[in-house]
């Protein structure tokens, strides 16, 4: 079974892009992997990886997934990844994060975190295009993406 560290899931995602013929920047696939963790902390109360985001003028970053992508720009990344191996639950997530938000490109995903507290509250009101290495906590993320399970759950 793969670890799951941010690396794995990224890989998760590039395996989608590269099934589906579809195109996956370094931007996307940042807030792809954002989407993954945020869920997971929503749904399990725990980090589904170790790894910090920070809260970057284009949305959330993970600084070391992101140096070994930056190679690739704003086009399409070309590596080809096994799908990889997960428990039954972190690979049910990550399908249900994919179908949610995988048809949504990077531009539409970086606006969507910009409107977001977890993003916006770790700027701590820095202007939308300065830089920062602010980490955005994980606890903040889980219980903002739990307020969204609360909504779901109760238009059921």
């Amino acid at each position: 079974m793969a670890p799951t560290t941010a690396a794995a899931i990224a890989d998760y995602f590039i395996h989608v892009a590269n099934e589906t013929g579809s195109f996956i920047s370094n931007l996307k696939l940042q807030k792809l992997v954002y989407y993954a963790q945020a869920w997971h902390l929503a749904v399990y109360n725990a980090p589904l990886f170790d790894e910090d985001f920070e809260a970057w003028v284009h949305g959330p970053v993970i600084p070391t997934l992101y140096q070994e992508y930056k190679q690739f720009g704003w086009k399409p990344i070309d590596k080809q990844v096994e799908q990889p191996n997960f428990s039954k639950e972190v690979q049910e997530l990550l399908d249900e994060v994919a179908d949610e938000y995988f048809g949504c490109d990077a531009f539409e995903l970086e606006l969507m975190t910009h409107q977001e507290d977890p993003w916006i509250m770790a700027r701590n009101g820095l202007p939308k295009d300065e830089t920062s290495n602010a980490i955005i906590p994980k606890p903040l993320m889980g219980e903002y993406y739990r307020q969204g399970l609360g909504e779901e759950n109760q238009e059921e």
